[in-house]
């Protein structure tokens, strides 16, 4: 007798992804900035300009080395990860890559998409001959950093503080963690 099993798994994301792709991270925004940005900017969130700009980011990426992959359950995008050479001013973008975006939908945490996300996002970073890989992650999401960390990743002692208005009123404090691509000898 066998098992059925799930039908789940990550590719490289297509521009007819971009409106899927756009709604989970409406969804995902609203749960992890509900601490820090009022209520009415969480509930007016532009999906539609998210789409556009995932659509142009897939189609025509500013680099040749940025990859936007989506995790799916049977058709569905139940997360996204965009991989990209860092921007970061200590880093170097021939050597380093970043995971500018790492998203699961919130109502599917923990059903294993992010794992396989992080892993096809490792796995395309080494491909593209990178040796070390950074992610920003809020200061208090102690879930994402403990999942990281499991993975492996751990800070590497850089933060910053976004001002989410312009205006010194709204901060978030980001903290990076990284990750090391090299094979083991």
């Amino acid at each position: 007798m066998t098992t059925p099993t799930a039908d789940v798994s990550v590719r490289a994301a297509w521009a007819q992804d971009s409106a899927a792709i756009a709604e989970v991270q409406v969804r995902s925004w609203q749960q992890t900035f509900a601490d820090i940005l009022p209520s009415e900017i969480l509930t007016t969130l532009p999906a539609d300009q998210f789409e556009v700009a995932w659509q142009q980011s897939i189609a025509r990426p500013r680099d040749a080395r940025q990859r936007v992959l989506v995790a799916l359950e049977r058709a569905t995008v139940r997360g996204f990860a965009a991989t990209a050479p860092a921007t970061d001013s200590d880093s170097d973008p021939v050597k380093d890559a970043e995971i500018a975006e790492f998203v699961i939908d919130p109502a599917y945490r923990g059903a294993g998409h992010g794992s396989r996300l992080l892993h096809a996002a490792v796995d395309t970073m080494r491909s593209d001959r990178f040796e070390r890989a950074t992610m920003w992650l809020h200061a208090t999401d102690d879930f994402v950093r403990g999942f990281l960390t499991k993975q492996g990743w751990a800070p590497d002692g850089a933060h910053r503080e976004l001002d989410l208005h312009g205006d010194g009123t709204v901060l978030a404090k980001q903290v990076r963690v990284h990750t090391d691509l090299r094979p083991e000898d």
